[in-house]
């Protein structure tokens, strides 16, 4: 825990940065993959629509030992038309959709049901919704989702500005196609609660997309004036510094959720239970995604193409640029200085060697001998140098004359 701490107060001051704006097109091409599975499964399976919306009727009974063919061959046979919807509720109980039925056809439908698992007529019970009720309850549940997507429109664009309100429009659209398409592919059936759920996770995508939004408009404000950091950038960091505060609000709200479903899914059996917790998980999923991964960007990209963003952007880029060169020059400097001083040491190390080589090479110079002078000559004994020996200079009395004394 200490750590997921460390994290966010990192990503807060900036410390660690995920680049979630630099990514779009990485997140643009996933959801694009995304919706186009979830538009294709809605165009080929649609919306399995609850008896609510399209009319019809109902029948529920107990019998733990029939099985889905004979509950389905029964009501058919009886009149219930083919196009029934058989599910087996909490292991016991059978729930059988009809298409709308005459009230002589109901009864006898829930006669041969009574007779075919030996039950009593009221032990099956019967629920009946005309057309016209499902007709005004789709009719209704779209006009709330269009009303809700306009006041969401309305209050970002005065709260914020119209490209906030544009971004959180294309998330909250992200989200409705996904949820949808994933009803259709897994053929989960729409109800009642699950539009009242889809609206539910609107809401809940619409509030976290808000908080990023405030955090970016404080992070941008002034942003011209400074010419720091691009507008991208500055939606990035507010990105990262409420990151945590989205993951977990995410998880929070997650775990009830899928405890309500696993409860409704693998107890209850069907039901409004398991159709409003189903479309909560899967709507707090595409939403949290949207949040972080749609809904910021695609608010870069719409900023980034205002000419003052665009013109800050290049005086970044080009400033960027020159401090890269700059650097670059600096490093080549530094390695020519280096290399000089290599030579001068090299050199240096040479210089101090060569005394030593000196010392080594020099011959040492001869030992003078001294050799003792014969008895009859005068000064004692004389010196015998080596070959380099120089001539000794003569005397005085070598000097003079012969035959001439030296006077007293």
């Amino acid at each position: 825990m200490s750590r997921l701490g460390n994290i966010g107060g990192r990503l807060y001051r900036g410390e660690v940065s995920f680049d979630f704006v630099g990514r779009q097109r990485l997140w643009y091409k996933i959801s694009g993959a995304i919706l186009v599975v979830a538009v294709i499964a809605l165009l080929v399976f649609r919306l399995n629509f609850s008896i609510d919306f399209k009319g019809g009727s109902v029948f529920k009974f107990p019998a733990p030992a029939a099985t889905s063919t004979q509950v389905s061959n029964t009501v058919t046979n009886a009149g219930g038309g083919s196009t029934i919807t058989v599910q087996q509720v909490g292991g016991n109980s059978w729930t059988v959709q009809t298409p709308v039925l005459k009230t002589k056809a109901q009864f006898a439908v829930q006669d041969a049901i009574a007779h075919r698992f030996g039950l009593k007529n009221g032990q099956v019970s019967l629920q009946s919704i005309g057309p016209s009720w499902g007709s005004q309850i789709s009719e209704k549940a779209l006009i709330a989702l269009i009303a809700f997507l306009i006041v969401v429109v309305l209050y970002l664009s005065l709260a914020f500005e119209w490209r906030m309100a544009t971004a959180a429009l294309v998330a909250l659209m992200h989200d409705i196609v996904i949820t949808i398409g994933v009803y259709a592919l897994l053929r989960f059936q729409v109800s009642p609660a699950t539009v009242i759920g889809l609206l539910t996770i609107l809401g809940y995508s619409l509030y976290d997309t808000v908080v990023v939004f405030d955090k970016v408009r404080e992070n941008t404000a002034g942003l011209l004036a400074s010419r720091r950091t691009t507008y991208s950038e500055a939606a990035n960091l507010a990105l990262n510094q409420t990151l945590v505060r989205s993951i977990n609000t995410s998880l929070i709200a997650l775990l009830p959720v899928a405890a309500i479903l696993s409860v409704s899914v693998f107890l209850l059996g069907n039901g409004e239970l398991k159709d409003l917790s189903l479309v909560l998980f899967v709507g707090m999923l595409s939403g949290t995604y949207s949040s972080i991964c749609i809904a910021t960007p695609v608010l870069a990209d719409l900023k980034e193409r205002q000419p003052d963003f665009r013109q800050l952007r290049k005086q970044i880029a080009q400033r960027a640029g020159s401090a890269k060169r700059q650097a670059k020059v600096a490093v080549g400097n530094a390695t020519g200085a280096g290399a000089v001083s290599d030579d001068a040491g090299a050199v240096s190390d040479d210089a101090a060697a060569l005394p030593e080589v000196a010392a080594d090479t020099v011959e040492p110079q001869p030992t003078p001998v001294t050799a003792a002078r014969p008895s009859g000559g005068s000064g004692g004994s004389r010196a015998v140098s080596g070959p380099r020996q120089q001539p000794r200079r003569a005397s005085a009395s070598q000097r003079r004359p012969s035959g001439k004394k030296k006077r007293r």
